[in-house]
């Protein structure tokens, strides 16, 4: 038990920060996705308290989508492996033997054209629940899939759908200049002080 509560409290703190900057980025480049995505947080906090907030922060459907997009595009984990624990008998009358370390590249499974219409493109949509049958059941595995999935993905995606609702709550991302190709290297305002962004965002103070 010590070792799974450490391993889902501190070794996910890097993946979910990337997970959170991407999720970031896209909203900045996507300004129609992340007006959508702001309007639901302030639908759903609107006359409530603090309390009830954070018990219905699963009920921001559109947010979850854009999150899960993000997760698609930039998994911050890019493979996994498994190990074969019995002979395997693949198609063509092919057996893939026990004890062969099989890797699975979930960058490439997110990105394949057979698998994903336009995979290089930001779509939330693609994960509006009337979409799901269309899906098979490995096309989105960011937490890995099967006994052996992240242990900590709900924990992940309670973390994304907060961090993200109540950043949009309080600002207003766009995209920010390249410091190595502009000249500008002042990325984030926050009222009269300046941050430096990670992954090109700019962000607005909301007032």
């Amino acid at each position: 038990m010590f070792d799974h509560v450490t391993l889902m409290t501190l070794d996910s703190h890097d993946t979910t920060a990337s997970a959170i900057c991407w999720t970031l980025y896209n909203l900045a480049r996507h300004e129609h996705y992340q007006e959508k995505c702001r309007q639901e947080v302030m639908d759903l906090i609107e006359g409530r308290d603090g309390q009830e907030i954070q018990e219905d922060l699963s009920n921001l459907p559109f947010t979850t989508m854009c999150i899960k997009e993000s997760l698609r595009l930039h998994s911050p984990v890019q493979a996994v492996t498994r190990s074969y624990t019995q002979d395997m008998v693949l198609p063509g009358n092919r057996t893939v033997p026990a004890g062969t370390i099989c890797l699975v590249s979930i960058y490439g499974t997110h990105h394949n054209p057979t698998v994903w219409t336009n995979p290089h493109e930001y779509d939330p949509q693609r994960f509006d629940p009337s979409n799901k049958k269309s899906q098979t059941s490995h096309a989105f595995i960011p937490f890995s899939s099967g006994p052996r999935n992240c242990i900590g993905q709900k924990f992940a995606m309670v973390e994304l759908r907060v961090v993200v609702a109540l950043t949009l709550l309080r600002f207003r991302l766009t995209p920010g200049v390249n410091p190595e190709l502009g000249s500008s290297r002042v990325l984030f305002n926050f009222q009269s002080h300046h941050f430096r962004s990670c992954r090109g965002c700019a962000a607005e103070y909301q007032h």
